[in-house]
């Protein structure tokens, strides 16, 4: 606790400047001596500093600074109770990643206080007792760097503003990209049903089904997406059927049959060779939603594991929903009689274990088909 007296040589100008630079700056004093504090005060008043409060109980430092928010902190050393290194400490741990300019107060002249306060936060020191114009200037000295760090952190947030706002407008296009994307896809899935008198509809509740069933068989998130995007277009290779055959009310020949089977090749074709998960994935469903897990579909035989996973999903979902909707050629199949068909192919036509999990989830099948009838 020491009391401090200002020194001035005889004939020097005691202040340096009626308006300082930093005037609208604030300073926070803090100093167990209400005499020290009070002339402190009147030096920077009388200096023309406009915001300057004061404090002799450094147990309030870290409330006031927070409510306060203190260009600087003029900070004595030797106070009872907490000195001027517990409350740097206390600012240090309050305070994460703000530069606060301490300018401390000591009678002490050893090198190791003034290291300890380095230590713990300091950037100057006056030493007790201070001639008034050297103090003046190490304060002004002080409020420029302050400045300059609240002109780079401006800088900073209008920076990371700009940035935030750019990867807005670029998360916006992206997004419009990518639904624009998406509706080329459904729309071109959907012109693969028109052309053999399905429904719109269809592509929807079939892609439906197959994210519901591939969530419900802990597939994931990712690939429940993926499938509900890819699937709309496990038909598209109809675009290149002749009408002759993809329209003919009777059946079809061997011949016609073979060149039907084709729509799957002819999409796959159309839906091959970009970088894409999505397009390579419905290239894989259209090439083998009509492929049999005993080996007996098209149009290359495959079996088992060795159909691709969102084949396996595609077709139990397209079979489905197929089954269960009018058609000019034919009326619906009952749920019950869906099932029971659905049951009988597991293990050939279908999937043993997809087939089970679809038949467990009718439920929510039925839902969407009511959700997206046509």
């Amino acid at each position: 606790m020491t009391v401090i007296p200002f020194q001035a040589e005889c004939g020097q100008e005691i202040m340096s400047s009626k308006e300082p630079k930093y005037k609208n700056s604030k300073i926070l004093v803090l100093d167990d001596v209400a005499a020290n504090v009070e002339l402190i005060e009147m030096m920077l008043n009388e200096e023309g500093y406009l915001n300057v409060i004061s404090t002799t109980d450094p147990a309030q430092a870290i409330a006031i600074y927070k409510e306060f928010k203190p260009d600087l902190l003029i900070l004595d050393i030797r106070m009872p109770g907490m000195d001027g290194f517990d409350v740097m400490s206390n600012l240090s741990d309050g305070c994460v990643d703000e530069y606060l300019p301490i300018l401390v107060l000591t009678a002490q002249q050893d090198s190791q206080t003034k290291l300890q306060a380095l230590r713990s936060g300091a950037k100057d020191f006056l030493t007790k007792p201070f001639d008034q114009v050297e103090a003046l200037n190490r304060i002004e000295n002080m409020l420029e760097v302050r400045s300059l760090y609240n002109r780079k952190q401006r800088q900073a947030d209008d920076l990371a503003s700009q940035v935030d706002e750019k990867t807005r407008e670029l998360q916006e296009a992206y997004t419009e990209i990518r639904e624009t994307q998406l509706e080329v896809i459904n729309r071109l899935g959907r012109a693969g049903e028109y052309r053999d008198c399905e429904t719109g509809m269809h592509v929807v509740r079939m892609s439906e089904m197959c994210r519901q069933l591939s969530l419900d068989a802990d597939l994931g998130e990712e690939f429940a997406e993926l499938i509900l995007q890819a699937s709309p277009m496990h038909d598209v290779g109809k675009i290149g059927i002749p009408d002759s055959i993809l329209l003919k009310p009777g059946p079809l020949d061997d011949e016609e049959w073979k060149i039907m089977r084709t729509h799957t090749i002819i999409g796959a074709e159309i839906l091959r060779g970009h970088s894409s998960s999505l397009l390579k994935t419905a290239s894989e469903i259209a090439l083998t939603h009509h492929e049999k897990w005993d080996g007996s579909g098209y149009p290359n035989g495959l079996s088992s594991n060795a159909i691709p996973l969102a084949g396996r999903v595609c077709a139990i979902c397209d079979v489905f929903d197929a089954l269960t909707s009018k058609r000019p050629y034919k009326e619906p199949w009952s749920i019950v009689d869906t099932l029971a068909f659905i049951g009988e192919q597991a293990g050939r036509h279908f999937d043993p274990k997809l087939a089970k999990i679809f038949c467990d989830s009718i439920h929510k099948m039925v839902n969407i088909k009511e959700n997206y009838a046509d």
